[in-house]
Order: structure tokens, then C-alpha cells, then sequence
């Protein structure tokens, strides 16, 4: 009888899992059934992913190719049905844009070998293809300048390396193991993306030294600078410190250091190098950066203002296609709001995909954004559309698959993401941390107390790929853009959704007076 009398409750119980809806946080597991259906079995990252990489190219901030990338999204958002589909101005770049045309470098002797190579962004050009033997300089303090003076006329000038080649015994390409995911859950730690002060000072004095040197050969009239940056005779991209309008910079140029070694070890023991290089490159006067908007509008008459924001940079380096770094962020996004779109949601708030120009450069497109729309970032104070903003999610950390989120300190949400994540666990994507993270877009909107994240993802091969010539669609792992597309819709979706906006973090009025302080 016992059997009998508890068997009608013991079978309810069994049924709760089974329900559609997770009561805590009213999760809809019946849309998070149909957004994996739609994402996995119908997608259309691999389109995405050739027309941002492949067919726009490179996407340096304000060059011709970041105009090309902006086109492109702007009219495959239209075609996507998103509405209020715009190019949006969002802050003026000193540099201006400046694409390359042309590179050509090999050593012609003492034998002949081909590089890689990569100019450096914002510098000039050679004056057509200019062959001469290569002047090592070596310079540890800006003193040790002065004996070069005089000497280095039409030359080409060979700056000693500053890094070492060191073997590595690790992987190439790895994920997150269980034990990595355990430790990054806890909540301590050094904050990712951000270096010890000591290191941080180094740096800076390297950089104020090397600044130094670019401004002596450029009055001493040297003829082309080379740089050693990349390994496995991949070239790094980086950029000059230029301000539009200005003469140009003596052209430089980033080779692997394999090539650059060679040649300084060739040198070192006395042996005459001599190079052919030809570079061409193009300066636009233009400064404007720009951000690409769409949205899929709200529908519910007391909500329908209230925005749930996604976004990537657009801009990227000049070497690759910037396919890990950042067009995986972008086609993410992007497909996340294609699968909703598909579905026919009709979300109670708008959700905007932002993808934002600039952000290599500084985070010109979110700041700006924040800037027109949300709040002074300097006073802090609020604009019209601070009170409507619901959340905001970023991806950039490659092409890796989510294995969680970021929660920036914000411990009131870390409740609502547990219910969030739990249909995605047999994915691999449960992990919350309270940590920060940093570098990317996501930071402007922390900073200004609006709720902000970044997802963590599988590293994959991102640090040996990122800002070289090697990032291209090679990088990109379809199946993890996939999965990151389906839980950033979901996140989208449930965010959108849910009948009050996510929390942000309290403010505390001491800290806010302190920081007020430093700013005076």
C-alpha cells in the first residue's frame, strides 16, 4: 500500500527534468532544442567565414580592406533580414588608413633565399626596388645612437633581434583539460590578457627605445628598417606610431626570425649581406572608423527599448585575413542572430549585433559607441540609452569552442548562467568564472558599470597564429564556431527573454569617490 500511495508523487518527481521549462531561471528548453537543430544541422558559418576572411581580406583599421569588410557585413546583414542594418561612424583614428600594395624581399647574397615577409602598417614605401648591402646596427641605449650618425644614408638598416628562438615541447593547438577549467573556476589568479608591473615597465622602456631609433633613421634618411617578429618563418603584423598628414615613415619590415637571424649571424661573423626589396604602400587621409549595426527589433511594448547587445571587432591586421582574430567573432555573432532570425523569435527586447571597427587600435568602435549612446566614459555620466541596456556578450579569443563564461566579478549572475549553461554541459560548456578578462570590447561596458562578458574558449593554436601572416581561414575550426553560435544564441534568446534585465554589479560609493579622485 505504501507503493501504491507514494507512487503517484515519486512519478511527478521523475517528470520535473523532463519539462520544458527550469523553473529557477524559466530556461525555455524546447527553443534551446530547436536553436541546436537549426545551428548544428543548418548553418552557415563556412559562408560566413569565406566571405570575411577570403573575399574581404585583411581589414586594417580605416584601410581600403576595412572598408571592403565593412561593405560586406553591412550587405549580408540586409540579406539576413536583420533590420536597421547601418555603417556608423564611432571615432576618428590619428593614423588614418594605409593599405600595402606590394612586397617583395629576398637576400641576394651571399647566395640567393626568398622571405617571408610583412611590412610594417603606417610606414612608407621603398623607392621602387632598391638592392644594397645591409648596415647591423646595435643600440642597448639611446646613447649608443650617436655613432651611427652620418653613416646610414640609403642604407638598409638590420635592428639586432630582440627575441629568442626557443623550442617548444607543448602542442601546437590544445583545449581546455578538466583540471585547467577546475582552476580557472576559482576565483583567484592573475587577470588574463594583463601583464606584472615589472614586465609592463620593461616593456614600456623597450618600446620608448625602439621609438627612439625609428626616429633617428628616419632624419639619418635610411632606405628600409628590418625587424626580426614570428617564428617558423611566419612574420608578425604590427604598426608604426603615425599621425595622418605627416611625411611618411621609412619603410619597415617584419621578417620571421629564422630569416632575420641568418642574416644578423651572417653579419656577425663578418660576411656581406645584401638585399633586394621592393615595397609599395598606400596612405588614406581618411580617419574615420566605423561600426556595422544590426538588429532583429523587440516586440514587446514595454520592452521593446531595451537593447541585448552582441559583439566582435570587424578590424583586423594586415598580414592574414584576420580569420581567428577577429572574423570567427564576427560570423559567430552574426549566425547566432541568423539561427534566431530562421526561427522566426519575436524577442521582448531588441537584440543588436555590433561588430566594432578600431578595436586593434584601441577600442575606438566600442568606445565610441559607449561614447554616443551610453555614457561618458570620463564622468560617467549617464546618456539616454544607459537605463535601456540589457547585457552585452563578446567573442575574441579565436576560433576555440565556449567551455563557459566570464562573469567580470559580477557574482548576482552567476545563478542565472548556471541555468543558462546546463543544456550545453555535454558540450563541454559549464565552467563560471568570477574572474576578469581583458583586451577586448567587452571591457568599455565594465568600465562604465554596465554588464559586459566574454566567453572562455579552447586556445586551439590562437597565440601562435594571431597577428601573422598565418591568420587565415585555415584557422578557423568550423565545428567550434558552430557550437559558439548555438549557445551565444541561446544566451541571446534567454537574455532577450527574460522579464527583468540581467544585474549589473552595485555600485559601491567609496570605490566610485576614489576613482573620481584619480581622475582629478
Amino acid at each position: 500500500m505504501k507503493l501504491r500511495k507514494f507512487f503517484p508523487v515519486l512519478f511527478i518527481i521523475s517528470l520535473l527534468p523532463l519539462t520544458a521549462k527550469s523553473q529557477s531561471e524559466n530556461v525555455d528548453l524546447s527553443m534551446v532544442y530547436k536553436i541546436k537543430q537549426e545551428g548544428l544541422k543548418n548553418s552557415s558559418i563556412e559562408e560566413l567565414a569565406f566571405g570575411l576572411t577570403d573575399f574581404t581580406g585583411p581589414r586594417l583599421t580605416c584601410s581600403d580592406g576595412n572598408i571592403r569588410g565593412n561593405e560586406w557585413a553591412k550587405k549580408k546583414m540586409e540579406e539576413l533580414g536583420f533590420q536597421n542594418v547601418r555603417i556608423e561612424a564611432a571615432g576618428e583614428l590619428p593614423s588614418g588608413g594605409w593599405d600595402n600594395l606590394k612586397t617583395y624581399a629576398a637576400m641576394t647574397a651571399p647566395y640567393y633565399a626568398s622571405f617571408a615577409c610583412n611590412p610594417v602598417a603606417w610606414t612608407g614605401s621603398t623607392h621602387g626596388a632598391i638592392k644594397s648591402q645591409l648596415v647591423l646596427i646595435d643600440v642597448k641605449a639611446e646613447s649608443d645612437l650617436e655613432k651611427y650618425k652620418g653613416t646610414l644614408a640609403g642604407k638598409i638598416v638590420l635592428l639586432p633581434s630582440s627575441i629568442t628562438y626557443e623550442p617548444s615541447f607543448e602542442p601546437l593547438a590544445s583545449r581546455y583539460t578538466d583540471e585547467k577549467l577546475k582552476e580557472l573556476s576559482m576565483a583567484s589568479g592573475q587577470p588574463r590578457g594583463r601583464r606584472q608591473n615589472s614586465d609592463f615597465s620593461t616593456y614600456m622602456a623597450q618600446r620608448a627605445l625602439q621609438q627612439k631609433i625609428r626616429e633617428f633613421l628616419n632624419t639619418e634618411g635610411a632606405a628600409l628598417i628590418l625587424n626580426g617578429a614570428g617564428t617558423f618563418n611566419v612574420p608578425k603584423s604590427a604598426g608604426a606610431k603615425y599621425t595622418a598628414g605627416s611625411p611618411e615613415p621609412v619603410a619597415e619590415l617584419n621578417l620571421a626570425v629564422e630569416a632575420h637571424g641568418r642574416m644578423e649571424r651572417l653579419l656577425r661573423h663578418n660576411i656581406p649581406v645584401e638585399m633586394e626589396v621592393e615595397i609599395i604602400n598606400k596612405f588614406s587621409r581618411s580617419t574615420t572608423v566605423y561600426n556595422v549595426i544590426g538588429e532583429l527589433p523587440g516586440t514587446d511594448k514595454l520592452l521593446k527599448n531595451e537593447v541585448v547587445m552582441v559583439g566582435a571587432h570587424i578590424d583586423s591586421w594586415h598580414g592574414g585575413t584576420g580569420a581567428a582574430d577577429n572574423a570567427s567573432g564576427c560570423i559567430v555573432m552574426m549566425e547566432a542572430l541568423r539561427i534566431l532570425k530562421s526561427l522566426e523569435v519575436a524577442p521582448r527586447r531588441t537584440i543588436r549585433v555590433v561588430l566594432w571597427g578600431g578595436e586593434e587600435q584601441g577600442y575606438y568602435g566600442s568606445k565610441g559607441y559607449i561614447e554616443k549612446y551610453l555614457a561618458n566614459a570620463e564622468t560617467k555620466e549617464h546618456k539616454a540609452d544607459y537605463d535601456k541596456f540589457a547585457a552585452y556578450f563578446n567573442m575574441d579569443n579565436g576560433s576555440g569552442k565556449y567551455r563557459g563564461i566570464y562573469i567580470q566579478e559580477n557574482e548576482m549572475v552567476r545563478p542565472i548562467f548556471e541555468e543558462w549553461l546546463k543544456p550545453f554541459a555535454d558540450m563541454g560548456a559549464s565552467t563560471i568564472t568570477i574572474r576578469n578578462t581583458s583586451g577586448t570590447d567587452h571591457i568599455p561596458f565594465n568600465s562604465i558599470g554596465l554588464p559586459g562578458f566574454q566567453f572562455i574558449q579552447d586556445e586551439i593554436e590562437y597565440g601562435r597564429g594571431y597577428h601573422t601572416t598565418m591568420d587565415t581561414y585555415e584557422r578557423l575550426v568550423m565545428a567550434d564556431l558552430k557550437q559558439n553560435a548555438v549557445i551565444t544564441a541561446s544566451f541571446v534568446y534567454n537574455a532577450a527573454m527574460r522579464s527583468a534585465k540581467l544585474p549589473a554589479k552595485p555600485v559601491i560609493k567609496s570605490l566610485e569617490a576614489a576613482e573620481k579622485n584619480k581622475m582629478q
